[in-house]
């Protein structure tokens, strides 16, 4: 009887292990699209500039100073843009330390058209769109560029998203975006996640038709298209607001369009603990608003399952070689996405251990659906609504 359980555990470990290797060569496969479909979505012919350039009004919700801040907002100051262009600064509260980093810029860009709008005011349990709603009682113009705080732009991002909006039926522009570390250690582990597995995975997902998702690297529309999704106002409750908004820009017949820019997305985490806690909020969400396309994401950790399934084989020459061959496919997608960016986002050396941080992070994020943002312990439901969780 021993012998019978212990040749059917031994069995059951050979099975599990090549099973673990196949899905780890799928995963593969899927990496090495994703490199082309980036590589064909960032590198494809650019665009004529357009030859109307209607006034923006950039709304631009703050909460904090965080690091890089004044650099990133100066950014969308400095644009190369034929148009006017109006800045919104939003915060909730007068103590909030990114007053002074407006000021300052104030200071700096005396010419620019900037409105500053402080006002606690809240309209839902999201407090980032609830911002945002006090802030659209100053917007002058007609066509809205909603971006978080944390983006840093090329400056001929304004003229490139006119252009894309200028296409026939477009109703919003959204950009994909790299990570940009603050310089030290965890902050530059968090961006790799970003550039090495969020971006080829996004992009593969456009061009496959698969999701056509909105990104809060940049929500790009017009008054008339944000009235026929329901004004910010309805979406004061979602946690994934950027989501959300792309999903009833979608339902109401509109596209999104992704014009061949990369954006970054800064990354300031300090410590491990709250690189975790950041990454396991964003992925648990993404879990509970759509949980069949994060459940098949799977396959996009190669890497760790080929780890695994070759610890479960003893690490037998086939199997080293094919952990060998899937580091390299890795390897290969990372160099391409350094070439495509146009900057090293982390050390070759670290990407291992992105790629298994990256795969405990998405098994953490399969159970629970609460998540901790900006001091408060939110309840995500799978409606995409969240609630606050008392105590």
């Amino acid at each position: 009887m021993n012998i019978q359980t212990k040749g059917q555990s031994v069995s059951l470990s050979h099975y599990a292990g090549w099973a673990l290797l196949a899905m780890s060569l799928a995963g593969c496969t899927f990496a090495l699209m994703a490199t082309f479909a980036a590589r064909s979505l960032f590198k494809r012919r650019p665009q004529s500039p357009g030859t109307e350039f209607p006034a923006i009004t950039l709304l631009k919700p703050l909460h904090g100073a965080e690091c890089g801040l004044e650099a990133a907002l100066a950014g969308f100051l400095k644009q190369d843009y034929s148009g006017p262009i109006q800045v919104v600064f939003g915060m909730r509260y007068t103590g909030d330390p990114a007053i002074a980093v407006v000021e300052s810029l104030k200071r700096r860009f005396p010419n620019r058209d900037i409105a500053v709008v402080v006002d606690p005011a809240m309209h839902g349990t999201n407090r980032k769109i609830s911002n945002v709603v006090n802030m659209m009682k100053v917007a002058k113009h007609d066509y809205l560029v909603l971006t978080d705080s944390d983006i840093t732009v090329p400056r001929d991002y304004l003229s490139t998203i006119a252009t894309a909006a200028a296409r026939p039926g477009v109703g919003i522009v959204s950009c994909l975006y790299a990570g940009k570390g603050a310089g030290n250690f965890w902050s530059r582990l968090s961006a790799m996640g970003l550039s090495y597995h969020f971006l080829p995975n996004a992009s593969l997902g456009i061009a496959l038709g698969v999701e056509r998702p909105c990104f809060g690297s940049t929500v790009a529309l017009s008054r008339s298209t944000l009235e026929a999704i329901g004004g910010f106002e309805a979406f004061t409750e979602h946690f994934v607001d950027d989501y959300e908004i792309g999903r009833a820009a979608r339902r109401a017949g509109l596209a999104i369009s992704y014009p061949a820019m990369v954006v970054q997305h800064g990354c300031d985490n300090e410590t491990f603990v709250g690189l975790v806690s950041q990454e396991l909020r964003w992925a648990r969400a993404v879990r509970v608003v759509n949980p069949l396309g994060h459940f098949t994401s799977f396959v996009t950790h190669p890497f760790a399952l080929a780890l695994l399934g070759a610890a479960l084989l003893g690490f037998s020459q086939t199997a080293s070689l094919i952990v060998l061959g899937v580091l390299a496919v890795r390897i290969l997608l990372k160099l391409q996405i350094d070439s495509l960016v146009g900057t090293r986002t982390g050390s070759l050396l670290w990407l291992p251990l992105r790629d298994l941080l990256s795969f405990a992070i998405f098994l953490g994020s399969m159970g629970g659906n609460a998540v901790e943002w900006r001091g408060e312990r939110l309840r995500v439901e799978k409606s995409g609504l969240m609630s606050q969780i008392q105590g």
